[in-house]
């Protein structure tokens, strides 16, 4: 697959606080995530405000397993892709979810809607053959994006993340990225090769998360 230009910068809506933040943005990021499972007491809250954000969405509802707040259960979690994805711009799945999430996975491509497919571990940056497996399976699903968090703790687990990354320039539409101690650096050094980068409004959604002041600022 011919890798597209991507959009530069998504901002993570990851508290109340933030909708309130990103709903009074002049200058937003090129997309917003929301965190629906973040939103799961106030999601009328989130309802109401949508249609008055400034920039298109992604949704997703995270995998307890994969960093997911409130430990919602799969059937929870796919109740709420299903409410608010006609309203999306993308909806982001975890790899490991696809299977149990199907009918989010077929409304999406009833209604044109673009899939990211995720991956996040929280406690290391596998090894080089596990994350081209891991592209090859989302790559047999169609799914234009792929995003990849990992952690980088240690230079060797960066230095493994960047040379990923490389390695798939040409050949899918990856969003890398680091949490952890060398995840701003990762963050920062990705950013300017072009990858597209998830920032924070104010409430870091993972260690070593940039904000969008300070990614702007950096990229100037």
């Amino acid at each position: 697959m011919k890798k597209t230009t991507p959009l530069p910068i998504v901002g993570v809506i990851f508290s109340r606080a933030d909708l309130q933040r990103a709903l009074r943005m002049r200058q937003p990021p090129s997309l917003f995530e929301i965190r629906l499972d973040r939103f799961v007491n106030s999601i009328e809250e989130v309802s109401a405000a949508l249609n008055q954000l400034p920039a298109r969405f992604i949704i997703t509802a995270r995998d307890p397993r994969e960093g997911g707040a409130n430990n919602l259960s799969l059937r929870r979690r796919r109740a709420l892709l299903l409410q608010f994805l006609p309203r999306a711009a993308f909806v982001d799945v975890e790899l490991r979810s696809v299977r149990a999430l199907a009918p989010v996975l077929r409304s999406a491509r009833a209604h044109g809607i673009p899939m990211v497919i995720s991956f996040h571990d929280l406690k290391t940056t596998p090894s080089a053959a596990r994350l081209d497996e891991i592209v090859d399976r989302a790559q047999s699903l169609s799914a234009p994006f792929i995003k990849v968090a990992t952690r980088t703790d240690t230079p060797t687990e960066l230095a493994r993340l960047l040379d990923f990354s490389e390695r798939h320039r040409l050949t899918a539409n990856i969003i890398p990225m680091g949490m952890g101690k060398l995840g701003r650096k990762s963050r920062l050094q990705l950013a300017k090769l072009g990858w597209i980068t998830y920032v924070h409004l104010g409430s870091p959604s993972a260690p070593g998360q940039l904000s969008l002041g300070d990614l702007r600022r950096a990229l100037r």
